[in-house]
């Protein structure tokens, strides 16, 4: 009877936790990024039955039961849509990594924002880790990239962008022109657009007019180029040279040099061949052009792309990735040590977080990230509710156990009176 007491009294303690441990994760049923955890029982004792007659028994007998463990439910939450632009959504395995400069945490909740000082923080100012690009001084960008590449674990650090970011003019190098001169002796133009030091669109213009003297097979033409203001009210620079197509109107040769542009050399490239300009007859004239170079621009707004790289949009039209959010993994995610319902803290039994690496050996995120949505809380209702029931009726028949031993022990006592 004592060890009827004993099993009722430790299936009242387990069953309370169990109970406490459900009812916290149904607290949480909206909490972003909240992991549920679920409790496991184990056996207080057990004793092997034996028969003297018969051998031995495949059967056991109790004394009671503990709380073993709990564990982490890594199952994803329900997607949520956002209201920012910064909220986050890791779309696979990983963890965000965020610290408040003493301690590194990892979780699920996305749910960043900007601080007073541009830092990319969680609600309560933790600071979401990453890696910069490092190619911004003084508010000007320097220079653009295409990507952040990923740095080492240890290096990662706590992200910052500039309320005010300027994207600087890029002059431009070379002008291209693709056309059709034709084979008449009549005079041909083309321009392009190009741009200046002080952020200027300025127009280069070349004229084409058939040489004097003529190659024995083939057609040459004499350029004359310009560049000037928008309206050539205002003339840069002025050069001539010469362009010789073969006989089947395939550019050869040219002696165009260089132009000045309002303080920044600009080379025009004619093609070769048949990829550029041209003259051929009985063809219609045509004239198309490009050119390098970027007026200055400011900033529109930051965005996360799925490779959770910082984009600064400018008015020029122009992007630049400015930064990666890192998205961390573990060797045994089981074994993080939960340090609230959303964040948890690296343990011995986790390992250290690591990057993943693609084929070349560079760090990846191995997920994709989504923006403006949040992972909600991963707990399901009416999961929760049923264990809850049979957790109730569980301590319910624990408790009968006592009160039944009880009456027994007490029944036992009025005999021996």
């Amino acid at each position: 009877m004592n060890q009827a007491f004993l099993t009722g009294i430790s299936g009242i303690q387990a069953t309370q936790f169990a109970i406490d441990n459900n009812a916290n994760n149904l607290a949480n049923l909206n909490t972003v990024g909240f992991r549920a955890s679920n409790t496991e029982f184990a056996s207080l004792f057990e004793e092997k039955l034996n028969d003297a007659n018969r051998g031995p028994v495949n059967s056991t007998v109790g004394i009671g039961v503990r709380v073993q463990a709990t564990a982490t439910d890594l199952s994803r939450g329900v997607a949520i849509l956002g209201d920012r632009t910064t909220d986050l959504a890791i779309g696979d395995d990983g963890w965000f990594g965020i610290s408040n400069g003493i301690d590194t945490l990892f979780t699920r909740a996305g749910n960043f924002n900007f601080d007073s000082q541009r830092d990319l923080v969680t609600e309560d100012g933790f600071h979401v880790l990453g890696t910069l690009g490092n190619n911004i001084t003084n508010n000007v960008l320097t220079p653009p990239l295409a990507e952040v590449k990923l740095g080492d674990v240890a290096g990662q650090q706590p992200l910052n962008f500039p309320e005010t970011l300027t994207y600087p003019v890029q002059p431009t190098t070379q002008a291209s022109f693709i056309g059709n001169l034709g084979f008449e002796n009549v005079p041909r133009s083309m321009s392009a657009t190009i741009i200046s030091p002080q952020s200027d669109r300025n127009n280069l213009r070349l004229v084409f007019t058939q040489s004097a003297v003529q190659p024995p097979q083939g057609i040459s033409w004499d350029i004359t180029a310009t560049t000037g203001n928008a309206n050539s009210s205002v003339i840069y620079d002025t050069q001539t040279g010469t362009a010789v197509f073969d006989s089947s109107g395939g550019l050869v040769s040219t002696t165009l040099p260089t132009l000045d542009n309002d303080g920044a050399p600009v080379s025009v490239n004619l093609g070769n061949g048949f990829d550029g300009v041209i003259s051929v007859p009985n063809t219609p004239v045509t004239a198309s052009s490009s050119a390098d170079g970027q007026i200055q621009g400011d900033l529109i707004g930051y965005a996360i792309s799925q490779n959770a790289e910082v984009i600064a949009t400018f008015s020029n039209g122009a992007q630049s990735s400015i930064g990666k959010i890192a998205v961390y993994h573990f060797q045994n995610d089981q074994g993080l040590e939960r340090v609230t319902g959303s964040r948890f803290s690296v343990s011995s039994n986790s390992g250290d977080p690591i990057f993943f690496k693609n084929a070349a050996g560079e760090n990846i995120l191995g997920t994709a990230v989504y923006t403006s949505q949040l992972e909600g809380s991963n707990v399901k209702f009416e999961v929760g509710l049923t264990e809850l029931i049979i957790l109730q009726r569980t301590f319910d028949a624990n408790s009968k156990s006592i009160t039944t031993s009880d009456q027994m022990i007490q029944k036992a006592l009025d005999m021996d009176a």
